[in-house]
């Protein structure tokens, strides 16, 4: 959700790109799913209909654990949901406002490599040139705003401890083999590079000449 996602229901999720702080309301939100997730009582179902598209279901499933059925109901409420409901369609695109719905608005992979890009360390002397603008930290002079980490430094020489390195305009920017966060945020946005890749392709331009011309 802090990586894909940039809004559910209108609420926002953090954007370095934008310089856009998340609102508490999203932060909650993500604790909440991830441990209704992990302990059952939130799942995902797809359904196919023999006509129309194939649409996706979030379901809260029955509870004795009165802790998880709380948070359920607090999910339901930042979420502006009736509390009655225990399936709820997911839809794509901005807020309805309707009561009855999840309404999320993803972000494309060129949108999640800028919310990463804003966040890599930038050299001081690209900027003098005005080669490159600062990150986001450096624009702030505080610490990244918050969201999934991926610190990618820059140095002149090879590091010799790198867990994925790219050399480009004489410097080295790379990931350290010993920062485990950024390492898994790596791999998820590794991930979503090979799922977006096996989606359906787009038939290619055909340009026609006349033989007699």
């Amino acid at each position: 959700m802090p990586i894909t996602l940039d809004s559910i229901n209108g609420i926002n999720n953090t954007s370095n790109r934008l310089r856009r702080p998340a609102d508490s309301k999203f932060t909650r939100l993500v604790d909440l799913m991830r441990e209704g997730q992990l302990a059952g009582a939130i799942q995902i179902r797809i359904e196919r209909p023999k006509e129309g598209s194939e649409s996706s279901v979030l379901i809260f499933g029955p509870s004795r654990d009165q802790e998880l059925a709380a948070k359920g109901r607090e999910i339901k409420s930042i979420l502006g949901i009736r509390p009655d409901l225990r399936e709820l369609r997911v839809n794509y695109g901005g807020y309805s406002g309707k009561d009855d719905e999840i309404d999320m608005k993803t972000r494309s992979m060129l949108e999640i490599m800028l919310e990463f890009a804003a966040v890599v360390q930038v050299p001081e002397a690209d900027v003098a040139q005005g080669k490159a603008t600062p990150g986001v930290a450096e624009a702030q002079g505080t610490a990244v705003l918050s969201g999934p980490p991926l610190r990618v430094v820059v140095t002149d020489k090879q590091p010799q401890d790198a867990f994925v390195v790219a050399q480009y305009d004489g410097r080295w920017f790379w990931i350290a083999d010993t920062d485990i966060q950024p390492k898994y945020t790596f791999g998820i946005i590794m991930l979503l590079f090979s799922i977006a890749d096996t989606g359906t392709r787009g038939s290619a331009p055909v340009v026609t000449i006349p033989a007699n011309q």
